[in-house]
């Protein structure tokens, strides 16, 4: 799986560097998000999905993971760039009711420094 992170004060930027979030790379995206929250302890993590064009439901599931896991622990997760079809897709099952998606880092890193 390639990706890199990057911290900024308190926000960490995970940027996935794929095309396919799909089985291939969600459990090991998962791992990282449990690394990232658990382990490391941030409370505040932006996922960059700027490179990925698609996204299968164990793509949704990693994403459902890092959701639930930075609620229980009181943090804040943006999703962002999502193409157009990853985000149809979250649309059509109203995963956007439940995870908190913006236009680009940009604008999450805003949002989350206020």
């Amino acid at each position: 799986m390639n990706f890199e992170t990057k911290r900024i004060d308190d926000i960490t930027i995970l940027k996935l560097n794929e095309k396919r979030l799909d089985t291939n790379i969600s459990g090991l995206l998962k791992g990282e998000f449990t690394l990232l929250i658990k382990v490391e302890s941030i409370s505040k993590l932006i996922v960059d999905l700027s490179e990925v064009e698609s996204c299968d439901s164990s793509g949704l599931s990693a994403l459902l993971v890092a959701n639930r896991i930075m609620e229980s622990t009181g943090g804040n997760l943006i999703i962002c760039s999502l193409s157009s079809k990853v985000l149809s897709l979250i649309k059509i099952t109203h995963l956007d009711r439940v995870l908190e998606i913006r236009e680009n880092a940009e604008i999450s890193f805003k949002e989350m420094k206020s």
